[in-house]
């Protein structure tokens, strides 16, 4: 992409010089000012790149949003420039006032409408993506909660009946953590970025959607996705505590997988039959130990020796306990995975 530039740019330099030598060739006035116009030509090709150069970054969104404003400013000062205002007066005067007042309006309108680009694309959704049916309800997903995983088997379970809103800037976080030189956020990163390629290949499909927004330097991420959520009547999916809070006191819903989860542990009671999954020794010679989902730990008698394979168990006992339950239980079926 750099190559290409770098060749348009020479080219579009070589042209602007050729055009001056050409202009100066073709009028007889000009013949003896041919390096002086092709300096002219020269300095105008290099002010133009200079400001290619200042614009980098600058997206077709904020395009749009440039010229929306450029109208607006340019309408408004059409429509005062017209009115009795400036029906009397000295001409210079006049044309002076008009010209000061298209300058400033078309200004501000150029201003207002790039810093409230993300406003402008709410506004004109057609301009920022694929149109959709407002019908459908949306929900934006936030960086923790991808990384966390479960969104992925949630929505094979066809049990969120949301379109899913990825934020450019939350891809932007993933991609960033994914390259970082700590093990551990890289691991998170990638994690995230697998359960995203897990929602994009699902069999029956999720409705997921890129939105084109970024945050700016200084400004707060998660107030960034509260008044994403806010604009677009969404709903906000997090595992992020404060983020969920700070939802909360802007009025905005958000889904807690981590509730889901806790909510949707079968309800462990004497005789119920469970599959666990023997981890480790127990306490007492011929005792093993599994674990269930939400962490309770499950003691099992006469199993030592199936350790590493899966069983299937009849609670015996139940002890509530600071991580959760101890749960006691004897052996019903044996290593489940042959």
């Amino acid at each position: 992409m750099k190559k290409t530039l770098l060749t348009i740019r020479i080219i579009f330099f070589l042209l602007c010089i050729l055009s001056s030598y050409l202009i100066c060739y073709s009028v007889t006035e000009w013949d003896q000012h041919r390096v002086k116009a092709m300096f002219i030509g020269a300095s105008i090709g290099f002010l133009v790149i200079l400001v290619d150069v200042f614009l980098k970054g600058f997206s077709l969104r904020g395009m749009t949003a440039l010229t929306f404003g450029l109208f607006i400013g340019w309408l408004m000062a059409y429509f005062i420039s017209n009115s009795p205002l400036f029906e009397n007066g000295v001409p210079q005067f006049l044309f002076l006032a008009r010209l000061s007042l298209f300058i400033i309006l078309m200004y501000l309108g150029a201003v207002i409408a790039l810093r409230g680009k993300d406003d402008f694309n709410l506004v004109i959704p057609y301009i920022k993506f694929v149109p959709h049916n407002v019908q459908t309800p949306l929900a934006v997903v936030d960086t923790s909660a991808l990384i966390d995983g479960r969104l992925a088997g949630i929505c094979e379970s066809n049990f969120l009946g949301y379109a899913l809103i990825i934020p450019r800037f939350v891809l932007d976080e993933l991609h960033y953590v994914a390259d970082s030189p700590d093990d551990q956020k890289k691991t998170s990163g990638r994690k995230g970025l697998a359960t995203l390629n897990a929602l994009k290949n699902l069999k029956d499909g999720v409705d997921l959607r890129i939105h084109e927004t970024h945050v700016d330097k200084g400004q707060d991420v998660d107030s960034k996705l509260i008044f994403l959520a806010q604009s677009l009547k969404a709903k906000l999916i997090t595992t992020d505590y404060n983020l969920a809070q700070m939802a909360n006191f802007h009025g905005v819903e958000w889904l807690n997988i981590n509730a889901l989860a806790k909510i949707l542990n079968p309800d462990i009671n004497v005789g119920t039959t469970l599959t666990v999954e023997l981890m480790k020794t127990g306490k007492e010679s011929d005792q093993a130990v599994g674990y269930l989902n939400d962490g309770s730990m499950v003691v099992v008698n006469d199993s030592r020796k199936l350790i590493g394979t899966k069983v299937e168990v009849e609670v015996q006992g139940v002890i509530p306990s600071a991580g959760g339950k101890m749960v006691f239980a004897k052996l019903i079926s044996r290593n489940l995975a042959e």
